[in-house]
C-alpha cells in the first residue's frame, strides 16, 4: 500500500498570508464537527513523536465533547506505530510518514486487510539554523552534503564548516553541528529518503528523542543546524528556503509553497487504523477521525502550527469512514 502522493489535488485550500505570519484558514466548506452519537471507553494512540501534541490537543477537544472517553497518547516515533497496532495496543497509529510496504505487509500477516490510512494534517519539514546565523538558503544537494555520507543528491564535496557554504569572518572556519532524530521517527525517515535520497546519516548527527529537542539544540548551539516539524520552531531558530536543486529559486516553508509544490520538504501526517473493510468502524475511533476531518479539528491543526487539510483531501478522507 503507498501513501497518498503529497499535495495530490489541493486545488480550492483557503490560503492566506504565510505560515510565519500564522495567517492560515481552515477551508470553510470543511464541515464542522457534530457527533452522530455519543461514544464512552478507552482510545489508546501510538506512534510520532512529531504528532504527540497535536494528538493530545485533538484528543482534549473530543473530550469536551465525549466526556466517557478516555485517551492516551504515546509518542515515540512513527515506527513504533505498526506494531502497537498488531499487538492490539493501540487503535489509533499517527506516522509523519507513509508506512513502508513491509509494515504494510506485517498488518496483511496478522489481519487478513490492509490498514486504512487517514491523513489528518499537513506539515513542512524545516530545515534550522541559529537565530543570528546569516545563511540566506540552501539546496536539497547542499543539506544533503551537511547531513550525509553518500552524497547522493549529486553535490561534489562533503561541507563540514560554514564558509563552505559562504559565510565569511568569524563563521568561515567554523564546524557546522548537526542535529536530527532517531531512526524509530518518521521524521528521520522522511528526511533521509527526501533529503538525503535515501543515504547515510553522518556520525556525527547528534541524534534528539523528540522533534522539540531537536529545535531546542540548535537554538542553544550558534553553529548547529537540525531539521524538524516547522511546529516547533521557536524564536531562537530560523528556518531556511530551500530549493530543490542548487541554482534553483528557494522557497520559504509556509503553505502556498507548499501546496504549489515549491518546497520540497511538505508532507502528510496520517492517522492508521486496523479497520476490516466487511464490517463498519468501531464507533469510537470512527466518531475520533471524524473529528479530526471536521472545522474543529483543522483549527486544532492551525493551532497547533500545522496546516490544515484542504476540502478536496477531507472529502476523500471522509470516504473512507464510510465504506
Amino acid at each position: 500500500m503507498k501513501g497518498l502522493k503529497v499535495f495530490a489535488g489541493l486545488a480550492g485550500s483557503v490560503v492566506a498570508g504565510t505560515l510565519a505570519a500564522q495567517v492560515v484558514q481552515v477551508d470553510p466548506r470543511i464541515p464542522e464537527y457534530v457527533p452522530t452519537r455519543q461514544v464512552a471507553g478507552n482510545l489508546n494512540s501510538v506512534g510520532s513523536d512529531t504528532m504527540n501534541n497535536l494528538m493530545t490537543l485533538w484528543a482534549e477537544a473530543f473530550r469536551k465533547l465525549h466526556p466517557g472517553v478516555r485517551v492516551q497518547v504515546e509518542g515515540k516515533g512513527s515506527s513504533t506505530a505498526p506494531p502497537a497496532l498488531i499487538a492490539g495496543t493501540a487503535q489509533l497509529g499517527p506516522m509523519s510518514r507513509a508506512m513502508k510496504d513491509s509494515e504494510v505487509d506485517a498488518i496483511v500477516a496478522k489481519y487478513g486487510f490492509e490498514p486504512t490510512e487517514i491523513a489528518s494534517a499537513l506539515d513542512v519539514l524545516a530545515v534550522y539554523v541559529h537565530q543570528d546565523n546569516p545563511l540566506a538558503a540552501l539546496s536539497l544537494p547542499e543539506v544533503d552534503a551537511i547531513f550525509s555520507k553518500t552524497r547522493r543528491l549529486g553535490y561534489g564535496k562533503d561541507i563540514t564548516t560554514w564558509g563552505q557554504l559562504g559565510l565569511t569572518g568569524a563563521w568561515a572556519g567554523k564546524r557546522i553541528s548537526l542535529y536530527g532524530r532517531n531512526s524509530a521517527s518518521g521524521t528521520y525517515g522522511f528526511f533521509k529518503e527526501h533529503a538525503l535520497g535515501g543515504g547515510d546519516f553522518k556520525d556525527q548527527v547528534k541524534e534528539q528523542p523528540g522533534s522539540a529537542s531537536v529545535v531546542q539544540g540548535v537554538s542553544e548551539d550558534l553553529y548547529g543546524i537540525g531539521y524538524s516539524g516547522v511546529g516547533y520552531k521557536t524564536s531562537g531558530v530560523r528556518a531556511l528556503p530551500l530549493a530543490k536543486k542548487l541554482g534553483d529559486p528557494a522557497y520559504e516553508p509556509n503553505y502556498e509553497n507548499a501546496i504549489t509544490w515549491k518546497y520540497p520538504l511538505a508532507r502528510y501526517l496520517y492517522i492508521y487504523v486496523v479497520q476490516d473493510p466487511r464490517k463498519p468502524m468501531d464507533p469510537l475511533v470512527e466518531e475520533f477521525l471524524r473529528f479530526v476531518l471536521s472545522q474543529q479539528g483543522q483549527e486544532v491543526v492551525i493551532k497547533d502550527g500545522y496546516l490544515p487539510l484542504p476540502f478536496s483531501v477531507v472529502e476523500k478522507e471522509l470516504a473512507k469512514l464510510r465504506r
